[in-house]
């Protein structure tokens, strides 16, 4: 039963977008899986007293704080789970190992290759003493690109040829939309690029089981000034608040590159939020010699499967509906046919994260997933600056 189950006692920093979407993961999880160990929402931090207590209260944690520093010092916590923007991942990572507890932390795992070199240097020591660190690329957990791993795995569309991975969304493609962290370089280290391009990047690589080496790419911003907003009374992203004021976007708007696998595979992909009617389309695409496979996000529960060694008459892509209980993750789940959701990818990190602590073995995607990611973004960026193609460091 649960309660004979070792605690996890965890606490999230940050509370906004994904730490909503984390503690829905940390609520349901032990619910419909059977977890070696028992996690426990015992404290969410943010930075104002009044909306980290709202938050705990609404979200389900135990208890609040504003210090993440002496959250991490705590006898009491075992986890720290991190949901901030890219500029603090590093110094509370790298400070939570340090205290011996483990770390699921966001994508991308940093804004530069010299913090995340430095996180995944020191997850790699801490490891040696049974601390487990995790990057958050959830859509690794979608059941039907799970399934598009298994089928490449098993050879069922031979070898990979080509892959074509998208990340589209349009909410910044009003000129007039506010300055938020995410245009800021500081705070996020890039645009699309890193925050949706790296989704595909992972994603590509962990369906191929290959990874990228050799980038061309081209970034681009279109809106260079946006609005300052009007709670932004401090100036933090441009200006001062006032009325009327703007400030500059110092982050990409649209991403686009070319790459080479490793194993021989070539590759294209965007990443973009000026999309317009688009608002989550991740999709790829995976050509090999004996077949195709095809996923969109904004219809999640489905992976198409095109078999070339069929005959050309009855050849074409197959609609399979990943809802079935020997389906990846379904089984705890619905009913077949009663597709899952968004939060879904979320709940399943979870699981693979405190199923990977009971056994003491690293979770994946591990920091050094996450830093290789961050090669390639830097690399992109290099080679927009440089028009050059660049190569991504083993």
């Amino acid at each position: 039963m649960t309660e004979t189950r070792p605690a996890l006692q965890v606490a999230m920093v940050g509370h906004a977008f994904m730490g909503a979407a984390h503690s829905q993961a940390w609520r349901v999880a032990p619910r419909f899986f059977d977890l070696p160990l028992a996690p426990a929402m015992h404290v969410v931090v943010g930075r104002d007293a009044g909306r980290a207590q709202d938050a705990a209260e609404r979200l389900g944690w135990a208890g609040s704080a504003t210090d993440w520093r002496e959250v991490v010092a705590r006898d009491d916590v075992d986890l720290v789970d991190i949901c901030t923007p890219g500029h603090t991942h590093a110094e509370i990572a790298i400070a939570a190992l340090a205290a011996g507890k483990h770390v699921l932390c966001e994508k991308p795992l940093a804004n530069t290759v010299a913090e995340a070199e430095e996180m995944a240097a020191v997850a790699e020591r801490a490891a040696g003493d049974g601390v487990r660190a995790m990057v958050g690329f959830t859509y690794r957990r979608v059941p039907a690109v799970a399934l598009a791993r298994r089928l490449v795995q098993e050879g069922r569309i031979g070898q990979v040829r080509q892959v074509r991975a998208v990340y589209l969304q349009d909410w910044i493609a009003d000129p007039e939309a506010p300055l938020s962290w995410r245009l800021d370089k500081e705070l996020a280290g890039s645009g699309a690029l890193g925050d949706i391009g790296a989704h595909a990047v992972d994603l590509a690589q962990f369906v191929t089981g290959d990874r990228l080496v050799e980038v061309s790419g081209h970034l681009e911003t279109f809106v260079t000034e946006r609005p300052v907003a009007a709670g932004d009374t401090a100036g933090t992203l441009g200006g001062g608040g006032a009325s009327g004021e703007r400030g500059p976007v110092t982050v990409d708007d649209a991403a686009l590159f070319l790459a080479r696998f490793a194993g021989g595979a070539i590759g294209t992909f965007e990443a973009t939020r000026f999309a317009t009617g688009r608002k989550n389309a991740l999709r790829l695409e995976v050509n090999g010699s004996q077949g195709s496979l095809a996923f969109d996000f904004e219809d999640m529960n489905v992976l198409e499967l095109f078999d070339a060694t069929e005959p050309d008459e009855t050849a074409g892509f197959r609609r399979i509906l990943v809802t079935e209980p020997g389906h990846p993750y379904v089984s705890a789940w619905w009913p077949a046919g009663h597709g899952l959701g968004y939060e879904h990818g979320f709940t399943h990190q979870v699981v693979d994260l405190v199923e990977a602590i009971a056994a003491g073995t690293d979770p994946h995607p591990t920091f050094a997933d996450g830093l290789q990611v961050q090669r390639v973004l830097a690399a992109v960026e290099q080679s927009s600056s440089t028009r050059t193609w660049q190569e991504i460091p083993a």
